[in-house]
């Protein structure tokens, strides 16, 4: 195999394991009883007390590997932290018990590399020591997100201020009483070429301006933190909130979902996993006319091609994360699309055959199979559509061939090339 895990990384890895075990697994359910109590979008108290173990053991701010000296966590390469993450995504919660959740470890990430030092100090030291929560509003919902050239919202500079007016959706964790900053994408500049037209900028939640107009439910649910619907009117924020340069919003963007969408992958591995083991305890433990349903032979080849699926899965995560560390995010574009689209569809038929087996109970509370389904689902959409995925890889594989390839047809396209066959 071309990576290796360091020594470091690989006690980390075990120390999750034990911190999983002691910890996160047996407070799930208490975990769950508190915030059912307390309603959608609330903090269970519990929280703080795994929150303040991890941090006692070092088990803090594992996803950066751009850490810099001084602030708090461990610095991982993205090979090393692959398995954590993996481990991480078997429960829903675990991952901001080690403060390494969506979206804030993507806002990190972009404000740790692009941000100034008032904006390291004011927004992200509070974000890696684990006292607030932020969001990211990049999707609208009047446009076809998935082509950032669609994005509407504007961001205008007035003397020494900048000026935002649009609307914003499924703007994660926006909800949550914790969450006191954004990070938006928007507009600066129309009329520039089609990927330097857009500009990010942080916006305190309470900035005049900013109306949260409503959570949007997935699949009838409601995610905790939310995705909210966000209304941006005349907002002013000072120039220096403006992430990079004029111009920069969209190569930011990719600096920033390339990463995220990694993590995506390797905690749903850790998803996958989980569902198989629920499906092989379940048929281990039923019965079904005279045989156990393990002993079924579908129910062996489910399984079997569950353990092949997810092993196959992880091999493909572990080269992206690799290529990552050793060439960089820009050249590992197409296994990062890759991992994107494969590992989401491959967990979904996983959870799906673990819903099959355990029958009605499968789509109910009593077990984490139905949210784990929906959750997963939604990665298909999120951080960008599978078909814009394939789109991109099968792009960059007809330029291997034809390095002049456009993807908006012209009339000389329609002619053969000299090496097709008829």
């Amino acid at each position: 195999m071309p990576y290796e895990f360091t020594k470091e990384g690989l006690a980390v890895q075990e120390e999750v394991k034990r911190f999983m075990a002691d910890h996160i697994y047996r407070n799930e359910e208490e975990y769950f009883r508190q915030y059912h109590e307390g309603g959608d979008h609330s903090y269970p108290p519990i929280l703080d007390d795994l929150k303040a173990e991890a941090k006692k053991r070092g088990l803090w701010n594992l996803f950066l590997p751009h850490l810099r000296e001084g602030d708090p966590g461990t610095k991982l390469s993205n090979v090393d932290y692959a398995p954590v993450s993996e481990e991480l995504g078997k429960v829903r919660f675990a991952s901001e018990v080690l403060n390494c959740n969506a979206p804030d470890t993507g806002n990190m990430e972009i404000l740790n590399l692009y941000g100034n030092e008032r904006i390291r100090e004011e927004w992200l030291r509070p974000l890696l020591n684990g006292e607030i929560r932020s969001a990211f509003a990049m999707t609208e919902p009047a446009v076809a997100s998935s082509d950032a050239n669609n994005i509407s919202l504007r961001i205008e500079k007035d003397g020494d201020e900048y000026v935002l007016n649009g609307r914003k959706w499924f703007t994660s964790g926006i909800m949550a009483d914790r969450c006191k900053v954004m990070i938006v994408m928007g507009k600066n500049d129309p009329d520039a070429p089609r990927h330097r037209q857009q500009s990010m900028i942080v916006v305190p939640k309470e900035t005049p301006g900013v109306t949260v107009e409503r959570s949007l439910t997935v699949f009838g649910h409601e995610d905790r933190g939310g995705h909210g619907q966000v209304l941006f009117e005349n907002v002013r924020v000072p120039a220096d909130h403006l992430l990079g340069e004029e111009g920069g919003g969209f190569a930011i963007s990719q600096a920033r979902l390339g990463p995220g969408r990694i993590h995506h992958c390797m905690r749903t591995i850790g998803v996958a996993e989980r569902a198989l083991t629920y499906l092989i305890k379940r048929a281990l433990n039923r019965e079904a006319f005279g045989s156990l349903v393990a002993q079924k032979g579908l129910i062996q080849d489910w399984i079997a091609e569950s353990r092949i699926e997810i092993d196959m899965a992880r091999e493909y995560v572990l080269r992206c994360a690799h290529l990552m560390d050793t060439v960089g995010n820009k050249e590992a574009a197409n296994e990062i699309s890759g991992i994107k689209v494969a590992i989401p569809n491959m967990a979904l038929k996983v959870i799906d055959r673990a819903i099959q087996v355990h029958g009605a109970a499968g789509v109910t509370q009593d077990t984490p199979l139905a949210d784990m389904w929906t959750s997963v689902r939604t990665l298909r959409i999120a951080d960008g559509p599978d078909e814009v995925h394939k789109m991109t890889i099968a792009r960059r594989e007809l330029k291997k061939y034809d390095p002049d390839f456009k993807m908006m047809p012209t009339r000389s396209d329609a002619e053969p090339h000299a090496f097709a066959r008829p």
